[in-house]
């Protein structure tokens, strides 16, 4: 195959190349309807036959692996839709793919149990690492998450940007995108200059180095109180920001060091995530480079006064001026973000650009994208995507600094570690390196439930939901995994060529079904930006698995059955460390 060239593993249908694999039916389903359609009515027209996506999934398995709603081809052919689906149903010849049924105006395809059972499990063992997945996809995402601030904790509220980040960049990367994942540090700002001065004035690098991130905080809250006594404060600190600005060394070293001790103290949360990233360049990196934008604004003729400020008219678009230069010269976010924007796609040549960043900043971007629009940047529409998503709260509260109600992420994390590693030793005291399997499930369930319902809900988090292992939780789904792993070591080794008429029940093929949608589920997180469709889908497979392990008997006298039960459990696990690992969640071998 040539280099570059596209192959997903979700897509491939029978026969197109030697790699081909099929994760589902709906290639060959579609196949068959559009067959079934110009078998039953000749005159057709070939432009107006169905593809893959009006195929829908019934809400319940005994009306159909696949139902075709026959409505939309009433108008063409003038028929009732019962009628349509009758003929259809009738007209439908391929016992080797699937049957069909008509139930009023749908066509219901029911599949061949033992084909689909093959193929599946073909498919899973063929792509391996790669199932629902593509190779060289041929397109750059820039990824803008978790963008801490300098010389502040990182908190709860950074939970989400975080690993709905995370989770994107690896799903990208699972179909193929090269991902950039940039920390766009808050490290510019009058803030810092006070930081300086409530330093000089009351700190030392002893005291820095010892209560860390903390001691930074504890200055800048002293700062504001004496700020209160003493307004001549504010020109200390305005007159550190600007030597800031200007270059002074002692002024640029001293904020480097805050900015190294905060990397540091936010290195440590990120490592228990596993979130990394592949540039830390924040808004002081593009200080330099606003000047290209203030120029071209002005050469385009889109900057007017306002006040004494330099604005982008925007009322056209029924949005408030974009606010590119405040009346005392200092610049904004706004002007910041356009020249990161320009940078990242000259550098990066990016085919997307995701800002993973709360909903309350929905009229930013849109002002921000709405600007490189009208400054000739058409990518600024196509490409530019706000991954926007709700607040956070912790058992019923809403996180608050002032009120002195925040959580600290790393303080979070050590709680869940703890927690899980009380219920493993009640639950499983025998369990090898418990520690280690706790963190997995203590983690793994703050992340889970994080990015288990739409991102753009808000999550109110509580231990006894989140650490449940019978609910839709990360530890129940890690649990199934380990379950998977146990009934493989158990098992004798077994050379038998498997019978797949051993997975034609009920159980096994609701678990056959779960495990063929995933790939679906991929492409749909990727689509929608939204993790939340990869934590569904593993979730399902967890559920289907479980009711199979139940009403099923996997380890039996027959080696045959067996060998295709086991078969099916390898998949299982696959598949679920597979999806876990694209939300950002370990899989434990043992719980």
């Amino acid at each position: 195959m040539r280099r570059g060239a596209l192959i997903c593993y979700a897509d491939l249908a029978f026969g197109k190349e030697e790699t081909a694999v099929l994760t589902d039916m709906r290639t060959e389903t579609t196949k068959v309807l559009r067959e079934a359609i110009l078998r039953a009515f000749s005159d057709f027209p070939l432009e107006g036959l169905p593809g893959p996506e009006a195929l829908e999934t019934p809400p319940d398995a005994t009306l159909g692996d696949y139902a075709f709603p026959c409505f939309r081809l009433s108008k063409t052919l003038r028929m009732a839709p019962p009628a349509i689906a009758q003929a259809l149903a009738q007209a439908v010849d391929a016992p080797e793919v699937a049957t069909a049924q008509a139930v009023g105006g749908y066509v219901n395809f029911f599949f061949n149990r033992l084909n689909f059972a093959r193929l599946t499990l073909d498919s899973i063992m063929t792509a391996g690492e790669r199932y629902g997945g593509c190779a060289d996809a041929g397109k750059t995402a820039v990824l803008d998450y978790s963008s801490i601030n300098i010389a502040k904790r990182f908190h709860i509220g950074h939970l989400s940007t975080t690993v709905i980040g995370h989770s994107l960049k690896r799903i990208y990367r699972h179909l193929g995108w090269k991902t950039v994942g940039i920390n766009h540090l808050g490290d510019w700002g009058t803030q810092f200059g006070r930081m300086i001065a409530a330093f000089k004035r009351w700190g030392s690098w002893e005291m820095v180095e010892a209560g860390g991130v903390d001691a930074l905080t504890a200055l800048y809250v002293r700062f504001h109180q004496e700020a209160e006594e003493n307004p001549a404060l504010e020109d200390e600190g305005r007159g550190w920001f600007r030597k800031i600005e200007e270059g002074d060394p002692e002024a640029l070293e001293t904020f480097q060091r805050f900015k190294d001790l905060t990397l540091k103290d936010a290195s440590r949360v990120y490592d228990i995530l596993g979130v990394t990233f592949d540039s830390y360049n924040g808004e002081a990196f593009f200080n330099d480079k606003m000047g290209r934008v203030i120029d071209e604004l002005r050469e385009k003729n889109l900057l007017s006064e306002s006040q004494g400020a330099l604005v982008v008219d925007l009322e056209e678009y029924r949005m408030p001026p974009c606010l590119i230069v405040k009346s005392d010269g200092a610049t904004l976010y706004a002007t910041r973000d356009l020249a990161a924007a320009l940078w990242r796609k000259d550098n990066y040549h990016f085919d997307k650009a995701l800002y993973v960043v709360a909903y309350q900043q929905n009229l930013h971007f849109q002002q921000v994208f709405k600007v490189l629009e009208l400054m000739g940047y058409p990518w600024a529409k196509d490409e530019m995507e706000h991954v926007a998503f709700g607040m956070v709260s912790y058992e019923g509260q809403a996180m608050s600094t002032r009120q002195g109600n925040i959580i600290y992420l790393d303080e979070l994390l050590t709680r869940a570690r703890e927690k899980a590693l009380d219920i493993i030793r009640e639950k499983s005291p025998e369990l090898e390196d418990p520690e280690d399997v706790a963190s997995q499930v203590g983690v793994g369930a703050v992340v889970f439930t994080t990015l288990l319902n739409n991102r753009i809900k808000d999550i109110d988090f509580w231990w006894d939901r989140a650490l449940n292992f019978d609910g839709d939780t990360g530890p129940y789904t890690q649990y199934t995994h380990a379950r998977c792993a146990s009934v493989l070591r158990r098992a004798r080794q077994n050379g038998a060529e498997p019978d797949i008429g051993a997975l034609t029940n009920d159980e096994a093929q609701a678990v056959l079904r779960a495990l063929a949608r995933f790939p679906e589920a991929v492409r749909a997180a990727q689509k929608g930006n939204e993790p939340s469709e990869v934590t569904r889908a593993t979730l399902d497979i967890a559920k289907a698995f479980n009711k199979y392990y139940y009403e099923q008997r996997i380890l039996d006298d027959d080696p045959a059955k067996t060998r295709a039960r086991l078969d099916l459990v390898r998949a299982v696990k696959h598949v679920i460390a597979l999806g876990l690992y694209l939300i950002g969640v370990r899989a434990p071998e043992a719980m």
